[in-house]
């Protein structure tokens, strides 16, 4: 049988956890899968059987990024609230989203979200936002895999919904996108601080009858820890244990603010801490103990959060932190090694996602999940080690080709799938109404 797709002569960084790079190779794509990964001499023969050949020379080949942490709708509000911290910056937030957003604005931001991030080279993405079906028609829009279902909040929210309405649509949700290959269904309360701990427990069971995922903010910022205190009398991590909600099909967001005892929670239960350096960052919600929890063998992923905390949805600026902000923060050079740092935006995003037998390397039987990444400019040459490129160097416009399940979605830096001037024409009629909200 002829393969569907052939890419060779390009660098192949695989991110298989052994460093494994081949200085000359490529793959073999059938039925939406990797069947092979070698040099480029080994796959002469699949070339020249196989229905589609990519010439990667001039390129490194590496799996799509995974954004373990996303608001993609929230691009409407790009740079709309600035120079606050997260408690009053929420709020006019919120007042920002309840004003504009409904199903119909909620998946034009989605487009625009998902088409940023796509373009830059990330294939799946873990989203929370109020109304996961229009994310996931925006996803498909573009062409990527998404994370995302109910979304539990105390009180109306954007969407205005009581509990019962909570539950039946997490539960929807479930029924219509659990068994799809390209979404990752979930429960998705918003934090311990806006949600109580019966309306958490009741979400994380919605989760564990389907077997799906389950992902929250937590220990984002130090007025957030005083208050779950306060509330309960032990620190927000403790408090979701005491509730059985960390395993490793959980997620949480941030995790700025913990102490060593609870990073050892963090190991021993398996869950996944999303690292979100820049918005941690422009919020002055701290750093993470990133070091550390790498240490204690806590699996970090790597995300931007949204566009409208960090401004961007730029996944090579979060790698680029990741790796040098701790080493700054610890005066050591070795507090985050390059390795780590890609594995963050890779394998450990894939984990996150219960997927790491998918996705988050170049492997036989993984799903054809990869980018292509232009190394014939400036700020790529000489190019020594291509770990350390993608790390220190890479930039979002250095992506050029995009694949997921073996599908191009991204050609020459442009969409396959969708003209991205129509979302954009549409999101400057909009920005009026939005600006208007805090005016």
């Amino acid at each position: 049988m002829s393969a569907d797709l052939v890419i060779r002569n390009a660098i192949v960084v695989t991110c298989d956890g052994d460093g494994g790079v081949i200085g000359d190779g490529g793959v073999v794509v059938e039925k939406g899968r990797i069947v092979r990964v070698a040099g480029s001499d080994d796959l002469e023969q699949a070339a020249q059987e196989a229905r589609t050949v990519i010439d990667g020379r001039g390129h490194i080949l590496m799996p799509g990024l995974i954004n373990a942490h996303c608001h993609a709708a929230d691009s409407l509000f790009r740079g709309l609230v600035e120079d606050l911290p997260l408690e009053p910056w929420l709020q006019k937030v919120w007042t920002a989203e309840g004003a504009i957003l409904n199903p119909q604005t909620s998946y034009l931001g989605s487009v625009l979200g998902c088409a940023e991030l796509l373009l830059s080279g990330v294939t799946s993405v873990m989203d929370m936002f109020w109304y996961p079906e229009e994310t996931v028609r925006a996803a498909r829009k573009v062409g990527m895999r998404v994370a995302t279902g109910g979304i539990f909040f105390d009180g109306p929210g954007v969407t205005g919904g009581d509990l019962d309405a909570r539950i039946a649509a997490a539960e929807d949700f479930f029924a219509g996108f659990g068994d799809a290959d390209d979404v990752f269904a979930a429960t998705m309360p918003h934090g311990a601080y806006t949600v109580g701990p019966e309306n958490l427990k009741i979400a994380r069971a919605i989760a564990d009858r389907h077997g799906g995922l389950f992902s929250t903010h937590a220990a984002e910022t130090r007025a957030e820890q005083d208050d779950i205190t306060g509330r309960y009398g032990s620190s927000v991590i403790r408090h979701l244990d005491h509730l059985g909600l960390l395993d490793e099909r959980t997620t949480l967001a941030h995790c700025v603010h913990v102490d060593e005892e609870e990073i050892g929670i963090l190991a021993r239960s398996g869950a996944t801490v999303s690292h979100n350096p820049m918005s941690n960052l422009k919020l002055a919600s701290g750093i993470a103990p990133v070091p550390d929890m790498l240490a204690a063998g806590v699996n970090v992923a790597l995300g931007t959060d949204g566009a409208i905390s960090g401004n961007d949805l730029d996944m090579w600026m979060a790698l680029r932190m990741a790796a040098t902000l701790h080493k700054g923060a610890t005066q050591r050079a070795d507090a985050v090694s390059t390795a780590q740092a890609l594995a963050m935006a890779t394998t450990a995003g894939a984990r996150a996602l219960g997927a790491g037998d998918r996705l988050g390397s170049l492997a036989a039987g993984k799903h054809a999940d990869m980018i292509l990444i232009d190394v014939r400019r400036p700020h790529a040459v000489p190019l020594f080690d291509p770990v350390t490129h993608l790390v220190y160097s890479t930039a979002k416009s250095d992506v050029r080709h995009v694949f997921v399940g073996g599908e191009q979605v991204v050609r020459d830096g442009a969409l396959t799938r969708h003209s991205i001037d129509e979302t954009l024409d549409e999101v400057a009629r909009l920005a009026p109404r939005i600006a208007a909200t805090i005016a």
